[in-house]
């Protein structure tokens, strides 16, 4: 077997291998939820994360064969129930009673997510009317009237758009227009709209993705305009990426491939510990944030989806050596290979902060979310046929005819 064979299968076992890996901890995942975050009393948990829970059971009931039962499909449909109820209130107590409201849309956009999914999962129609009235007044608060999230403007402070907000319109783009050519069309010029101001966020001459600029795409003054957030430009650019495979537009591709994933990555990746650093200044002052130099759960699983899709799409194996590097570093770090799931938040060095598995900010999302996207990448990856060799042609003998 010649070097360049024994090197592609090398890869495939290691392809499988991790395949292997992230499916085993997906169930226990799963798992974890199924048994600790259900509410037999009040019909489903209250706490944080009911939004993302269903949508993520719905998924995973759709699209694995092995999640497709009815204990997933029922809690799904529980925590569906629950949300038509009492709508969009960032923390409920456990009967419902709204605790916590954000002035933001994305708890709206998470309901939307939720409601689609359940409307693909059981076809219930009154499902998918609840996502999409809801997407067009999220639409309508971004792009036309904020005034109803009763969240006015203050004189001194300055007017800027994050990243977040084009980043999950986009998602819900993607969302509401998968296998579904009518709602595809409606949000065409909104996908362009959002991956434009997205793009905007590339700064200073194409070395910088910052987290916030001004409306009309500017770099704002002070520590809110230097604010960098790895994790989420990183998410950025797999939310790009989508964009890109449905547009059929390989020099966006490329672009968004060096900006919002090899950037973020080199200038987010700690050289001393490992893992990616929460916040940056983009003029390398000390961030204001507090937590600044914590590692979180969700940066690192956006960046091993990231940095797959980014090698399924391109074939660039710098780009899978880094998926590696992230997925190895995250599986060691967070994994509760005890208890299962992932602490949240590790301190600098990569210890545990805080040993809590959900929270206000932390449920059923991001974790599986990730494995289930890279099971279903590398499994793609490994459907693939191998690449045959180029014969190498016989010299011929000197003085053969």
């Amino acid at each position: 077997m010649s070097k360049g064979l024994r090197d592609m299968e090398k890869e495939r076992e290691t392809l499988q291998a991790w395949k292997e890996r992230v499916a085993q901890e997906l169930d226990r995942v799963v798992a974890f939820w199924m048994e600790h975050s259900h509410d037999q009393e009040h019909g489903y948990s209250a706490a944080s994360g009911v939004l993302g829970r269903v949508w993520m059971y719905c998924r995973l009931y759709r699209t694995f064969q092995r999640f497709h039962h009815s204990q997933l499909l029922n809690a799904a449909k529980a925590g569906g129930e629950f949300l038509l109820r009492y709508k969009c209130a960032f923390v409920l107590t456990r009967d419902g009673r709204p605790v916590k409201v954000q002035r933001t849309i994305f708890s709206e956009c998470f309901y939307t997510m939720a409601m689609n999914e359940l409307w693909r999962a059981t076809g219930e129609v009154r499902y998918q009317t609840e996502a999409v009235e809801m997407m067009d007044q999220i639409v309508h608060w971004v792009r036309e009237d904020a005034s109803g999230l009763g969240r006015p403007q203050l004189q001194g402070a300055p007017t800027a758009e994050p990243m977040a907000v084009p980043m999950m319109l986009l998602n819900l783009v993607e969302q509401l227009g998968e296998a579904d050519e009518e709602l595809a069309g409606k949000y065409t010029e909104l996908g362009d709209w959002c991956a434009q101001r997205i793009l905007q966020h590339v700064q200073r001459d194409g070395q910088a993705v910052l987290e916030n600029v001004s409306e009309d795409g500017k770099e704002l003054s002070g520590c809110l305009g230097r604010q960098q957030n790895p994790g989420h430009a990183l998410e950025a650019g797999w939310f790009l990426l989508r964009h890109c495979i449905r547009k059929g537009d390989p020099e966006l591709r490329a672009h968004v491939v060096d900006k919002f994933l090899l950037l973020p990555f080199r200038s987010g990746w700690d050289p001393d510990h490992g893992g990616l650093f929460y916040f940056q200044d983009a003029d390398d002052f000390c961030p204001t944030q507090l937590e600044w130099a914590m590692k979180l759960w969700w940066p690192h699983s956006e960046a091993m989806i990231a940095f797959l899709m980014g090698y399924s799409e391109s074939g660039d194996p710098v780009l899978l050596r880094l998926f590696y590097q992230v997925a190895e570093y995250t599986f060691r770090q967070f994994r509760d290979p005890e208890y299962g799931e992932w602490f949240g938040y590790l301190s600098r060095e990569g210890k545990v902060a805080l040993s809590i598995k959900g929270g206000p900010f932390k449920g059923c999302f991001h974790v599986p979310r990730c494995l289930a996207m890279c099971e279903e990448m590398l499994g793609a990856l490994l459907s693939r046929p191998a690449p045959t060799p180029t014969p190498v042609p016989t010299p011929a003998r000197r003085g053969a005819e």
